[in-house]
């Protein structure tokens, strides 16, 4: 329940209502939010090792090739959008500053995986469609940094 509530607050992003309100979802729940997303956004690489007929994948047992997919696909997948997310965050934190608000890198980097929510269920609908390269999750980001500046407008000034 609480997950459907962040993927529909989720999609209202940069409504003022709704960034206020993923800003009191937790930090547990959106790092669980943004694994249930990127196992998304992986489906349709899954399904084409799935349907693959040569190759390494050709000769494995299902079970191997969970196994393989894990750790050569997902993994990778994890720990580039982790690295993505954070750098985005870390300049939305200096952008913060520059803009006078009182924001600190949790708070970002938790806004940037509600962020992309959007450009990654459209990557994964168009990947189901068409083959596309990962590149396109890079494109995304630039997206989500577009997102997070207009999330950052949001927030009050610092008081003096």
């Amino acid at each position: 329940m609480k997950f459907r509530h962040v993927f529909l607050q989720s999609l209202k992003l940069p409504s003022k209502k709704a960034t206020f309100q993923l800003n009191r979802v937790g930090m547990d729940i959106a790092i669980l939010y943004m694994f249930i997303l990127l196992i998304l956004v992986s489906i349709p690489a899954f399904i084409n090792r799935l349907a693959g007929n040569s190759g390494i994948s050709a000769d494995m047992n299902i079970v191997f090739l969970i196994i393989y997919f894990f750790i050569f696909y997902y993994l990778p997948l994890v720990i580039f959008v982790c690295i993505g997310l954070s750098a985005i965050s870390y300049i939305g934190v200096g952008i913060a500053k520059l803009m006078d608000r009182k924001l600190q890198f949790p708070l970002l980097w938790k806004m940037s995986v509600f962020i992309a929510t959007i450009p990654f269920i459209l990557y994964m609908i168009i990947a189901l469609l068409i083959p596309v390269d990962d590149v396109l999750l890079g494109v995304f980001f630039l997206y989500i940094f577009i997102m997070l500046y207009i999330i950052i407008r949001i927030y009050p000034k610092r008081r003096k």
